[in-house]
């Protein structure tokens, strides 16, 4: 295996059941098709580096775990597994994985791992978070606080586009008096606690 984190041992340690295997198995995938990898822990879950870039990133929530390929968006999807909702739900390009049967074969997820390589290895960049950058999202202290109390939406959230995530805050920042405001923000953290964006009522099913 390339770089490890033990960090990464403990997070797959203290998932759900369910889901240390589908983590586990992952990881080793990863290191396999990609000898340089390099783990570590950012926003709170294990993310995969490679040529100082990030291959993928992956999670485990209450009720699945979910897979992210960094630069999926510039990907060919010749086999048709990649999730057009990707992050701003929670599930990630392979959707809401709850078993192993649910992953995609290790011959087609090595297609798509190398892809990604190769488009790290040209330098290629993910532009869609070019805004977040250059425009850093400022949260609000009162729901910084309110974040730290609920683990579960706070990992929901630091997966959410910056888009996603600003959406959130100007509905509490519109708020014309403090009650409303408060209101807000409790069915906001039950809904991100739930992996839904602000809007999530109006998505297609």
């Amino acid at each position: 295996m390339g770089k490890t984190d033990i960090r990464v041992d403990l997070y797959i340690d203290n998932a759900a059941e369910f889901a240390k295997p589908i983590l586990g198995h992952l990881r080793e995938l990863i290191h396999d098709v990609c000898p340089e990898v390099e783990e570590t822990i950012k926003w709170g879950t294990p993310h995969f580096g490679y040529r100082a870039g990030t291959l993928c990133l992956m999670a485990a929530f209450k009720k699945h775990a979910s897979c992210v390929f960094w630069l999926a968006a510039k990907m060919e999807d010749p086999a048709g597994i990649l999730s057009s909702a990707g992050e701003p739900n929670g599930r990630g390009q392979l959707g809401k994985l709850k078993s192993m049967e649910e992953l995609p074969s290790d011959e087609v997820l090595t297609i798509y791992l190398k892809q990604a390589m190769q488009l790290l290895e040209q330098g290629v960049k993910n532009t869609s978070h070019r805004t977040a950058e250059q425009n850093p999202l400022v949260l609000p202290a009162y729901f910084q606080e309110e974040l730290k109390k609920n683990e579960l939406a706070l990992n929901h959230f630091q997966h959410f586009s910056y888009a996603c995530q600003r959406e959130y805050i100007q509905w509490f920042e519109e708020a014309k008096t403090e009650p409303t405001r408060l209101k807000r923000m409790d069915q906001a953290l039950e809904w991100i606690a739930e992996g839904k964006i602000r809007n999530w009522k109006y998505l297609k099913k």
